[in-house]
């Protein structure tokens, strides 16, 4: 599966560095019966349907005319925006989020909790600092970041 998102990376990003957008994620997997080969772009000013087919009638070129055939199986191309709730992937994902509502997973319980959800108020090369509410009780918690599974941003309610 890697060698499918490196291919497939390669093959993207200079679609999206002559459109001016970021390629946030890709992800091949099989959900069911099928496999989905997704990729979410985005740009400063928040990406639009039409360029979201533009990317994907490009890299659809691209992989059909690709040899030896990078993904032999069928599958299903999906390009999208990475929504309100965008994963952080990179050291700069983390820097835009300062001062924003994220969600937090851990790969071990850290004071009992595996997820958290709050403000992420300080980050740091090996940690960043949460704060979040404990029913009533504002609280923040030191987070190492080897043991975040997966981060993105949070719609609060």
């Amino acid at each position: 599966m890697s060698s499918v998102v490196e291919v497939v990376t390669e093959l993207v990003n200079p679609i999206l560095i002559e459109h001016h957008f970021e390629l946030v994620d890709v992800e091949f997997v099989k959900e069911g019966k099928s496999w989905y080969l997704r990729v979410f772009i985005d740009k400063p000013a928040g990406i639009t349907i039409d360029e979201c087919v533009l990317v994907s009638d490009e890299l659809g070129e691209k992989l059909d005319t690709c040899e030896p055939d990078p993904i032999p199986q069928a599958y299903y191309l999906e390009v999208s925006s990475p929504g309100a709730e965008r994963p952080l992937k990179k050291e700069v994902d983390y820097e835009k989020a300062l001062n924003k509502y994220v969600n937090v997973s851990l790969y071990q319980q850290l004071n009992g909790q595996k997820i958290y959800e709050g403000t992420l108020i300080e980050l740091t090369a090996t940690d960043l600092t949460l704060e979040y509410m404990d029913k009533t009780r504002k609280k923040s918690i030191l987070i190492p970041r080897k043991q975040i599974a997966k981060a993105r941003l949070a719609i609060k309610f």
